[in-house]
């Protein structure tokens, strides 16, 4: 296996469009890093750009250290697993596993032993002599990962290859794929829209926006410490609820004043030395909000929506505080509150994050 390094990569096509921008990013050795971010934001083309697939406007893509941005794809010795399983129909599941080698001409005996190898690890033994029609989803993409696999390439990357599965099947073989890259020690790097895919498979995330990465660091500390607003609207489910306020200081303690909303003193979140005052966005995790009797909490909101999950519920608030749209607050299953009641709501002051409302970044010191 081989580390991957991206040097101020960029990509502009012929019309003008820049899909990727200045991107520097470092994959160390058997690690799994996952690209995230919405439709547009360039994650498939920063793959497409190390697998050599598409070339870079400027930039160097190096492999184990070496530049290869001048190096054909063929000759970069990676493997990619894509969307569509793209497997022979008219071969079986052994057959198709072979057939890399084959063209490789590496010895019928070494052939046949990697394929066992491989289908071992992936727990596929018994499909070997199956064709692709007759293997349900999970186990297409369990062949597809092992045609890959078989040929022990420096490293993987693999663009969407569970947004085929149903819910179910997914989550499984998300699982699978975790425990196959512990095995294996394997480099990857994993291109996905799901932010719960992210955080649950990657050693580290980057978090991509209009060709750029806004984030790179290991999944807690993006939910932790979201550097800006997009990271914290992205990461986390359900969605981080913003609060438009305006920071003010008074005798070296900090207060932010919202309408309709009270707030206790949280200078114990804002760093002294804090500029104020400026308008701010109170980031608040729809966990750390507990619904109460009207007046008794920060603030007071009607019940429009209740979205009960099994384990949880989503409340949805209409409130002063965001006119524009609702507070989401999860709550216990059992929590008695029913749509049109009016209920007030507890802010965790102590897991609040504070962002500069014109720049979206998170003042330091600020995390929940």
């Amino acid at each position: 296996m081989a580390a991957i390094g991206l040097r101020g990569i960029s990509k502009v096509f012929p019309n003008g469009q820049a899909a990727v921008r200045d991107v520097t990013l470092d994959v160390a050795d058997g690690e799994l890093v996952v690209l995230v971010g919405p439709s547009g934001s360039g994650k498939s083309t920063v793959l497409r750009l190390i697998a050599g697939l598409e070339t870079q406007t400027a930039g160097a893509v190096l492999i184990g250290g070496r530049d290869v941005s001048a190096v054909a794809p063929q000759h970069r010795d990676l493997a990619m697993v894509f969307q569509s399983y793209a497997l022979y129909p008219h071969k079986s599941v052994r057959e198709n596993l072979a057939f890399g080698l084959q063209l490789q001409r590496v010895a019928p005996s070494a052939i046949a032993e990697r394929v066992q190898q491989t289908a071992t690890a992936l727990g596929i033994e018994a499909l070997l002599d199956r064709k692709p029609a007759q293997l349900s989803g999970g186990q297409r993409q369990r062949v597809a990962l092992g045609r890959a696999i078989v040929r022990r390439p420096q490293a993987f990357l693999l663009d969407e290859p569970l947004s085929n599965l149903d819910p179910q099947t997914r989550v499984a073989t998300r699982a699978e794929l975790a425990m196959l890259h512990r095995r294996l020690g394997a480099t990857m790097v994993y291109v996905t829209h799901d932010q719960e895919e992210a955080m649950t498979l990657g050693n580290r995330v980057a978090v991509m926006r209009d060709g750029t990465i806004e984030q790179f660091a290991p999944p807690l500390d993006l939910y932790r410490q979201p550097a800006n607003v997009f990271v914290a609207g992205f990461v986390g489910a359900p969605e981080m609820n913003f609060i438009a306020g305006t920071l003010s200081s008074h005798g070296g303690s900090y207060q932010i004043a919202s309408p309709a909303l009270k707030l206790d003193d949280i200078s114990a979140t804002v760093p002294p030395g804090t500029g104020a005052p400026r308008d701010v966005l109170l980031g608040v995790r729809p966990h750390d909000i507990e619904l109460t009797n009207p007046g008794a909490g920060n603030g007071v909101g009607g019940v429009q929506v209740i979205e009960p999950l099994g384990a949880t519920t989503i409340v949805h608030l209409r409130t002063d505080v965001m006119a524009d749209q609702l507070l989401r607050v999860l709550v216990p299953p059992d929590t008695p509150v029913a749509v049109d009641e009016s209920v007030g709501f507890r802010i965790n002051m102590d897991r609040i994050h504070v962002f500069d409302a014109r720049t979206g970044v998170r003042l330091p010191g600020t995390s929940g």
